[in-house]
């Protein structure tokens, strides 16, 4: 059996005036992270990760940023999109690994509905999808929360 691992990450500023998309959840917030889609940066690392596992290199080829189809677009969707891809190369996820950084909000409760969001759109069980955040202990443009980062892995098999 042929398996293949990915690694993603993803930055993005947090602001005034932008809605907070982690995980494919909204979360109130008075800051949001800016971008040309939703900017959710945990979707973003688990598509990177997806697409470097099979060597289909990153979201910004796949999405560019300066193409209007993507704008404001919802990051589920590119999510979709690299599942669809890498199913259509013959393979299946295993598990995905992911965590975020950030020092505020707190995202521990948000945390099951994004296990669930991410499992449904990859096929995957709740199991086979874990979800970790972290601070910097104010260390940083995290600690000062200027933005936020996300790291992911992901396992891929051959079917």
């Amino acid at each position: 059996m042929s398996y293949r691992i990915g690694f993603g990450i993803d930055f993005h500023q947090m602001v005034e005036g932008r809605d907070l998309w982690i995980g494919g959840v909204k979360i109130p917030y008075h800051k949001g992270s800016l971008g040309h889609s939703d900017a959710d940066v945990l979707l973003h690392a688990i598509c990177d990760a997806l697409l470097g596992a099979l060597a289909l290199g990153d979201i910004g080829i796949h999405f560019p940023n300066t193409d209007e189809r993507f704008k404001d677009i919802d990051s589920k969707i590119l999510l979709k999109h690299c599942y669809d891809l890498i199913s259509s190369k013959g393979y299946e996820i295993v598990n995905v690994d992911a965590a975020i950084c950030l020092e505020a909000p707190k995202i521990k409760k948000y945390s099951p509905e994004m296990r669930a969001i991410i499992a449904a759109i990859l096929e995957v069980s709740l199991d086979d999808v874990s979800i970790k955040a972290t601070t910097t202990e104010k260390m940083g443009f995290v600690g000062r929360e200027e933005g936020l980062v996300a790291y992911a892995n992901a396992l891929l098999k051959k079917k």
